[in-house]
C-alpha cells in the first residue's frame, strides 16, 4: 500500500499544553485508544531523537493487545515529532499554533494488512479522543 494518510484535530489549548498532554506518559495512557472498550495501560516515551516510544494498547476484556512502537527521527518541542515504526513506516505529527488553539495533524504510512479507510478512521478516533482529553483535562 502506498500513499500517506493524514488526520487532524483542532484542540482548544495552546501548543505548550497540547504538547505536554500529547507526550507525557501519564497523559498518553489517558487518551491513546480509539474506543471505550480499549485502553492504554502503559506508555513509555523517551522524547529525544533516537529515543523510543512504546505505548501498550489493549482491549479492556483482554482479548487482544499490542505494543505500538517507534524511534524518534525528528523533534521540535511544541511543533513537531516524527518517528519510524519497526517495519519502516513513518509518522509525523505537527502542532500549529492558532492563537488560543492548536491544530494537531498526523501524517502516517499505512500498513499493508488493513484497508486504508479503516486505518484512517482508527488514527482519527485516537486523535479525537486526545482532543476530548486535552480539552477536559484539569492539567494546566
Amino acid at each position: 500500500m502506498s500513499g500517506k494518510i493524514s488526520v487532524e484535530a483542532t484542540v482548544a489549548a495552546k501548543p505548550a499544553r497540547v504538547w505536554r498532554l500529547y507526550t507525557a506518559p501519564e497523559h498518553i495512557t489517558g487518551w491513546n485508544f480509539a474506543s471505550d472498550d480499549w485502553h492504554c495501560p502503559r506508555a513509555e516515551n523517551d522524547l529525544r531523537v533516537g529515543g523510543r516510544l512504546c505505548w501498550r494498547m489493549e482491549a479492556k476484556d483482554g482479548s487482544f493487545g499490542f505494543d505500538f512502537e517507534g524511534i524518534y527521527d525528528q523533534l521540535a518541542a511544541e511543533r513537531l515529532l516524527a518517528f519510524s515504526m519497526p517495519d519502516g513506516r513513518q509518522a509525523r505529527t505537527s502542532f500549529v499554533s492558532l492563537g488560543e488553539a492548536t491544530l494537531v495533524r498526523t501524517c502516517f504510512d499505512p500498513d499493508a494488512e488493513n484497508p486504508a479507510e479503516l486505518q484512517r478512521a482508527g488514527w482519527q478516533a485516537i486523535l479525537d479522543n486526545f482532543k476530548r482529553y486535552a480539552e477536559a483535562s484539569q492539567d494546566a
